[in-house]
């Protein structure tokens, strides 16, 4: 049968998370997602260690135990495994959801691989698959990458690393521990505030030493097959280039949104528009969760503050269906 109460879009942490209360509710759901489990984590770095500790990544009363301080990415990947087979959780991977639309009071919802029905949908998608383009010359490039997985490919070749936040600090101090020639162009005249406070310090110091170059107040403005310009304070500034690393954000799939109907702001904040209490948006029954719901603003909701979001969503599901079955008695 493919009809359920819930189905949600997205198998990242909240995603799962709202499966969680669902099962807890007695609520039939079943889970989408395009990619693997938790495909935003999968696709983080490999060598990749979490800001927050394990403790507050949890979900779903499933201890996470990590080695360390701070969790890795093969932890978290580990865990969140783990929690799905704890809570038995309904999923379909590798699957993605090409079309929504309401009949009544009932969802129908069209995927690659199957036709579906639900009274309520969840939206938790994240913003990790769409990453913030530079609009350069060249920026199609082969060269030019969005995601970042490990050093050892780019060791003793010459790169540009854009960006000032974890990211962008993150390649620059792994590729050039590898042997890579680093040079980072930042738009602002200093680093993040947010960069994680025990790299801080490395990087900091790398850029004093003048290890790893970095051109503050500048932005990349075209990308050649053997070479970059960089605009500075100072006047244009051309550099020998392999491989461009453009660590510049993600977000949400707006797209997707306004297909199945969302309402967007219209400032330059693009936040799907939703009841901060029930995270209902403008469409009857469908909700958004996590980091989704701050459109441009990916640094407002993340795992740890927005586990929430899944409680308030089901308070609302429950009454809904409370008063649907009163009036169906009727």
């Amino acid at each position: 049968m493919n009809n359920f109460d819930v189905i949600i879009i997205g198998a990242g942490p909240i995603g799962l998370t709202c499966a969680i209360e669902a099962k807890k509710r007695n609520i039939s759901s079943l889970i989408i997602e395009k990619g693997c489990l938790v495909n935003s984590l999968f696709h983080y770095p490999t060598n990749m260690t979490f800001f927050s500790t394990s403790e507050r990544l949890e979900i779903g009363e499933v201890p996470f135990v990590s080695h360390g301080d701070k969790p890795t990415r093969r932890e978290s990947l580990e865990y969140y495994r783990r929690t799905a087979e704890t809570w038995a959780l309904n999923i379909n991977t590798y699957e993605e959801v090409s079309n929504i639309e309401k009949s009544g009071d009932i969802f129908n919802l069209t995927t690659s691989k199957s036709e579906y029905t639900a009274r309520h949908i969840i939206v938790s998608t994240g913003f990790f698959d769409k990453p913030n383009l530079l609009n350069i010359p060249g920026e199609e490039k082969q060269k030019v990458k969005h995601y970042f997985d490990e050093a050892h490919p780019y060791a003793y070749l010459k790169l540009i690393v854009i960006g000032a936040a974890n990211s962008a600090v993150d390649v620059a101090l792994e590729t050039y521990r590898r042997g890579s020639e680093v040079s980072m162009v930042i738009r602002e005249n200093k680093l993040r505030d947010g960069v994680k406070y025990w790299v801080r310090p490395d990087i900091e110091n790398r850029i004093k030493e003048g290890s790893i170059k970095a051109y503050f107040n500048s932005e990349l403005t075209e990308i050649r097959d053997h070479e970059v310009d960089i605009k500075t304070p100072d006047g244009t500034v051309t550099l020998k280039n392999d491989f461009v690393f453009a660590m510049t954000g993600y977000h949400p799939d707006y797209e997707f949104l306004k297909k199945i109907g969302i309402d967007i702001s219209r400032d330059e904040r693009l936040v799907p528009k939703y009841n901060e209490n029930t995270h209902e948006t403008n469409i009857d029954g469908l909700y958004v969760a996590g980091v989704v719901c701050g459109g441009k603003l990916t640094g407002k909701w993340f795992i740890e503050n927005s586990m929430v979001h899944a409680a308030s969503i089901f308070n609302h599901i429950e009454k809904m269906n409370k008063k649907f079955t009163l009036l169906k008695g009727n």
